[in-house]
């Protein structure tokens, strides 16, 4: 799904243009890119939390060549799901059969 779908679908849902909703669409997805780059975690209940992580320096292998590499420290956005999307999830598979 992309952004695009997930605006159409919003849009459907609830009367809004596609445009008015895009606008909506953005302002969430920036508003959560900020917090994230001023190291706040967003926590949506019942969908889940985005944090930041730090990922360490360390060794690389280049695999072509073999030759180590040093591998900077940097920090990387993640997403954990909350408990009650794991299991709508993974009811709705168990319900395909």
């Amino acid at each position: 799904m992309t952004k695009a779908d997930i605006v159409s679908r919003i849009s459907e849902a609830i009367g809004l243009t596609k445009v008015d909703t895009e606008a909506v669409v953005n302002g969430f997805i920036h508003s959560i890119g900020d917090a994230l780059k001023s190291g706040e975690g967003v926590e949506i209940r019942g969908f889940g939390t985005f944090r930041v992580k730090e990922k360490k320096a360390r060794i690389a292998r280049n695999p072509r060549t073999g030759e180590k590499v040093m591998v900077p420290q940097k920090m990387v956005p993640f997403f954990k799901p909350s408990r009650e999307l794991k299991i709508s999830i993974d009811n709705s598979y168990k319900n395909r059969d």
